[in-house]
């Protein structure tokens, strides 16, 4: 199983239930992670995302006040280069079909149905960390491409016409943008710990 670094990743939980929260801070502690933040509705989580500036957040759906597709929506549609591509992973009792499209719709990175497996999550963090798709700005939509694979011979109502009107923007690894960010904060220390000169 190929790891990664947990120790090195931000994450902010925002859910509604605070069984919940303590259930994925137990699996993310499990992994490694030492930086969690919990929320427990997408108003607050706001709040602490443009604070603390995660690396990952984990939300749920269905919240009092502000829910997790209205989180996402703020997140991607906001101006910040750095804070709209964060991954954002979806927790819900919801699994139709219906509720996985308008998730997907609003920008969701990966979509998760309750009650969560640590293999599932794992997996899902594991993807966003090494190989994050890229993201797709159109004058509807803007959040991670929304297909998984690209199957050239799809001639379905749902196939994207070019890219005209369609931005592509690939999409740095979260390893590699941590180490970029710092070697932009401290240049020295990075360059000594490389063993080159400062």
């Amino acid at each position: 199983m190929i790891r990664i670094d947990f120790n090195r990743l931000k994450f902010l939980i925002i859910d509604d239930n605070a069984h919940m929260r303590r259930i994925v801070r137990q699996l993310l502690h499990g992994f490694g992670s030492r930086e969690i933040f919990e929320a427990e509705d997408g108003a607050a989580g706001l709040e602490l995302f443009a604070a603390q500036k995660p690396d990952i957040v984990i939300t749920d759906w269905a919240m009092p006040l502000y829910d997790g597709i209205e989180f996402t929506k703020t997140v991607r549609g906001s101006n910040s280069p750095v804070t709209r591509f964060v991954p954002i992973i979806m927790l819900s009792g919801h699994s139709e079909k219906r509720c996985v499209i308008e998730a997907r719709d609003a920008g969701v990175t990966e979509f998760l149905t309750k009650p969560v497996a640590a293999k599932s999550l794992y997996e899902r963090i594991l993807s966003v960390v090494l190989a994050p798709r890229p993201f797709i700005r159109t004058k509807d939509y803007f959040g991670p491409d929304r297909r998984r694979t690209v199957n050239t011979k799809y001639a379905g109502p749902e196939r994207r016409k070019g890219t005209a009107d369609a931005e592509i923007i690939e999409v740095a690894p979260i390893d590699n943008r941590l180490q970029q960010q710092r070697k932009q904060a401290d240049p020295i220390a990075a360059g000594q710990r490389t063993g080159t000169a400062a």
